[in-house]
């Protein structure tokens, strides 16, 4: 098995919390109304939310699994592993997330993601794969991000 690590660095205006509440807690709600057309819904497969959950996320091209390995409001971490759907191959056995907001001096937000892929045999990703899944995030981050500063007193 092959294993390739990276992490990214988004630095915005918003509050942490804020961030943290739309981005990680409310997403199954928030992200369908963002992205209609790409994100048809979010479902709860198993348990409540938090550790141990199986969520289900169905795009108009397929669907994803994610298995929540952790969710702490106290420290705004969040770490979750693709395990079925888009992504996961006879080449990809999972991908795992681990999300970290951080507060900045002038109250915003530094976001740390690191990824970790595992591939099965001596499977290599190409850096173009790697960059477009990195633009994918990158991109969900900054609707987010741009919600939030349309709509100041959400996720207060």
């Amino acid at each position: 098995m092959g294993v390739i690590t990276y992490t990214d660095e988004h630095t915005s205006t918003i509050p942490p919390s804020r961030i943290f509440k739309a981005a990680i807690l409310d997403s199954h709600n928030l992200m369908p109304k963002l992205l209609p057309d790409v994100i048809k819904s979010i479902e709860l497969i198993k348990g409540d939310g938090g550790a141990g959950s199986i969520n289900q996320t169905n795009f108009s091209g397929g669907y994803v699994k994610h298995h929540v390995d952790e969710v702490d409001e106290n420290t705004l971490t969040y770490k979750y592993s693709l395990i079925e759907g888009m992504g996961i191959s006879d080449k990809v056995e999972k991908v795992s997330y681990d999300i970290k907001f951080e507060a900045t001096p002038d109250n915003g937000t530094i976001s740390k993601m690191t990824t970790t892929i595992y591939t099965h045999g001596d499977f290599e990703l190409k850096e173009e794969e790697l960059n477009a899944g990195k633009e994918k995030v990158l991109g969900l981050y900054k609707v987010v991000e741009a919600y939030l500063l349309e709509n100041p007193d959400a996720y207060v």
